[in-house]
């Protein structure tokens, strides 16, 4: 084992077990003094904590999981939120650290980073109206983020959520033969599809995880959380993820997140035949994920049914549905 590696196994362990004393240790290493008042936010990916300071204000910390990405494609994410931020855009930029940056190691070698407390409300259902105001706001987003340079972000194409997870799919999971032969077969059919829809795409830095999850309704009005999986697509996926339906189920309310994009910036309305491949797309890179964080406690006990052969089936069944929809639309649709 490399020296590297030895540090990358032992930073993993630590964050696997990041308790609060020690998310108050690094908040106050910066300068900032606690009450002592600390607890954790959902989250899977990283390690979330609402913590207390000495004014009884409130800020958020964010430890990012080690290895994942580099300081570099985190400072991407930085400077994304900060543009927006500057643009009148309402999203949460990262507070600066004593030093005028946003972007901190513990004394273990975990990222991490500090975020103002934001409240608000989910969103629940949307009347036309609704998908008119969100595509303004999508627009207004990718307006800044097509204008930045942001070199670091990872690529959402079906190279990555396709051949990439279907690798880390293969290398880290064991699945029976009958099933591993079906399930590659119709990945990779899916690749092929998608790779010629991709063909010629306008792409830049999006969102990238654009769903009702991370959308919340303040006093300032909507506003988008959590950035960390920002990266270079076409600007539908950030359409997408925010639709009530399939495709074409829901033509009221694309035209409504068009029409409202169309507002702030010009929208290719050919891309809406990358809709059904980015869903199919997610199933791919959600299997992986899973999988490639399998040796963190906390993903056994959230997903007890993911990689066996019952969950197998039913990713296969999904997987299907979407290439009958989309071969169908190969056959009968001229893009």
């Amino acid at each position: 084992m490399s020296a590297n590696s030895g540090d990358l196994r032992r930073r993993v362990g630590l964050f696997f077990s990041l308790t609060p004393e020690r998310v108050l240790d690094a908040v106050e290493e910066q300068g900032g003094l606690t009450t002592g008042l600390c607890y954790a936010l959902n989250s899977l990916e990283n390690r979330v904590y609402e913590v207390e300071i000495e004014d009884s204000s409130r800020i958020v910390g964010k430890f990012y999981r080690p290895d994942r990405w580099s300081r570099e494609t985190i400072l991407d994410e930085h400077a994304l939120l900060a543009a927006l931020h500057e643009a009148e855009i309402p999203v949460c930029p990262p507070l600066p650290f004593s030093d005028g940056s946003t972007l901190h190691r513990t004394q273990e070698g975990i990222f991490f980073a500090l975020f103002p407390r934001t409240g608000g409300r989910a969103v629940e259902e949307l009347d036309t109206s609704g998908y008119t105001q969100l595509g303004r706001l999508i627009g207004r987003i990718h307006n800044v983020s097509a204008s930045l340079s942001l070199p670091h972000r990872h690529e959402i194409s079906p190279r990555t959520y396709g051949r990439q997870c279907l690798d880390t799919i293969l290398e880290r999971t064991t699945i029976t033969e009958g099933l591993k032969v079906r399930y590659v077969d119709a990945v990779e059919r899916l690749i092929d599809i998608g790779t010629r829809r991709f063909e010629g795409k306008e792409t830049f830095v999006v969102h990238g995880d654009c769903h009702r999850g991370n959308l919340l309704s303040g006093p300032g009005g909507w506003f988008f959380l959590d950035f960390d999986d920002s990266g270079t697509s076409p600007p539908v996926q950030d359409i997408w993820l925010l639709l009530p339906a399939r495709r074409a189920d829901c033509p009221r309310e694309i035209e409504a997140m068009i029409e409202g994009y169309e507002e702030f910036r010009s929208f290719d309305h050919s891309s809406l035949a990358l809709i059904e491949v980015l869903r199919a797309l997610r199933y791919v890179r959600y299997a992986a994920w899973v999988a490639a964080r399998w040796d963190d406690p906390a993903f056994p006990r959230a997903f007890p049914q993911w990689g066996t052969e019952n969950y197998w089936q039913g990713q296969l069944v999904d997987l299907h549905e979407q290439l009958a929809i989309l071969e169908a639309e190969d056959g009968h649709v001229s893009w």
